[in-house]
């Protein structure tokens, strides 16, 4: 199924059990609608958690959006932790730091800083972030968050504060977007919602596009479907462009909100919002010809194919992988690396609806080539460990094949 995500409340199971015996449903009935197990039924009833494709089935066998298993509940009731907190913590320091009376804690400035400097530094941690270098992003992040903060600090007025506010903005997103890779939810949300005001600030409409669709990803991460919906179309109104005038750029970030206010809607159990606002994001496809939008240090690339690989992902989530595997073979297949790179996303609902498909050896496949094609990409998709469980849980085999040896190594077992 497309990338599993963290669930956004603690007991959607007590919502489930609601919605069950409000339909006149017993578990077994359920279960049999969903196409799930028995077990897996009792076991969410009982306070167990699950990977959001699983809620999703269960929500489309009631007849509601899947947002609505995860509307009730109170604190976590199971402790976590502190690893995050002291691997992150410089990160925090500079994202959310102590405050007096008199403001931030950090970032005084002690030299006039070099706007110019800064703004070729982000977009250095930008390229590595999008080359996959996540330990380079990590070092360097927290330092260029404090220069941004110090920057703003110093120029307090003037084309040049509004020029340190847009670069703050700019680094903000980038620190938000890891922070999402890595699952710190709190903390990238903290960045991304500051990084929306300063490109608000700004006047920068791109800017907040760009925010706005990274807040897209990281609610639709938590299992807040029905806000990242609202927040990428509310804002793809917000940016729209007068299609005979508007630059690349410009169709690239209005597309890619259509992309994901129509990942979320199919999420959750909204496909005829899914089919209409992702007809949206195809006339920003069609805009722009056989050219591609760029944006490295936000929302990366857009063309045609983000559109039609997301077209093709909302059919794996409604459970229909045969269509999956039909209109993935219609794709051109990249001659290059970079293109393969792009498509990267589209492999793992591939290799899931194969899966789904009972052709489980196709699905290696596929896993054993991102994993030598972008490991530390790979290392990140919950999507890609969860399906290659699902591969070595129907496997008859008695002995592992080689590939399946190093995705084992690679993935770890359960």
């Amino acid at each position: 199924m497309p990338e599993h995500t963290d669930t956004a409340s603690p007991h959607p199971g007590d919502q489930l059990k609601e919605l069950r015996l409000a339909s006149g449903l017993t578990q077994e009935r359920l279960a049999e609608r969903s196409g799930l197990s028995i077990g897996v039924v009792k076991k969410l009833e009982g306070g167990g958690t699950a990977r959001v494709d699983t809620y999703h089935a269960l929500a489309r066998a009631l007849g509601v959006r899947t947002s609505a298993l995860f509307e009730s509940g109170g604190p976590h009731a199971t402790t976590r932790g502190d690893d995050d907190n002291i691997d992150l913590m410089p990160l925090r320091q500079a994202i959310a730091p102590a405050v007096t009376y008199s403001g931030r804690l950090t970032d005084t400035v002690a030299v006039d800083p070099d706007l110019d400097r800064l703004r070729s530094t982000a977009a250095e941690v930008g390229t590595a972030y999008h080359r996959d270098q996540y330990g380079y992003v990590s070092e360097f992040l927290p330092a260029l968050v404090h220069a941004s903060h110090a920057a703003v600090a110093y120029f307090d007025n003037g084309a040049e504060h509004t020029a340190a506010v847009r670069i703050r903005s700019d680094v903000l997103q980038m620190a938000g977007r890891y922070l999402t890779q890595v699952r710190a939810y709190d903390l990238a949300h903290t960045a991304l919602r500051d990084a929306i005001g300063d490109a608000v600030r700004a006047d920068d409409m791109g800017g907040v596009a760009a925010a706005v669709y990274q807040q897209g990803w990281l609610l639709m991460r938590q299992g807040r479907l029905d806000e990242a919906e609202q927040v990428s179309v509310a804002t793809a109104d917000a940016v729209e462009p007068r299609i005979s005038r508007a630059t690349k750029t410009t169709l690239g970030a209005w597309g890619k909100l259509l992309v994901h206010g129509s990942a979320a809607a199919a999420r959750n159990n909204r496909p005829s919002e899914a089919r209409e606002i992702l007809r949206l994001g195809r006339t920003a496809g069609v805009a722009l010809g056989g050219g591609q939008a760029v944006a490295v240090s936000s929302w990366g690339r857009f063309d045609w194919r983000t559109v039609a690989f997301q077209g093709i992902e909302n059919q794996l989530v409604a459970e229909k992988p045969d269509r999956v595997l039909r209109l993935s073979e219609r794709m051109p297949t990249p001659t290059d690396k970079k293109g393969r790179l792009f498509m990267r996303r589209h492999l793992l609902d591939v290799a899931q609806a194969h899966v789904m498909m009972r052709t489980p050896d196709e699905a290696t496949n596929i896993l054993w080539s991102l994993m030598g094609e972008t490991p530390e990409w790979l290392r990140h998709q919950r999507m890609a460990a969860d399906t290659f469980h699902d591969v070595m849980g129907k496997s008859k085999r008695r002995r592992m094949t080689l590939k399946e040896r190093e995705l084992t190594q690679f993935f770890g077992r359960r």
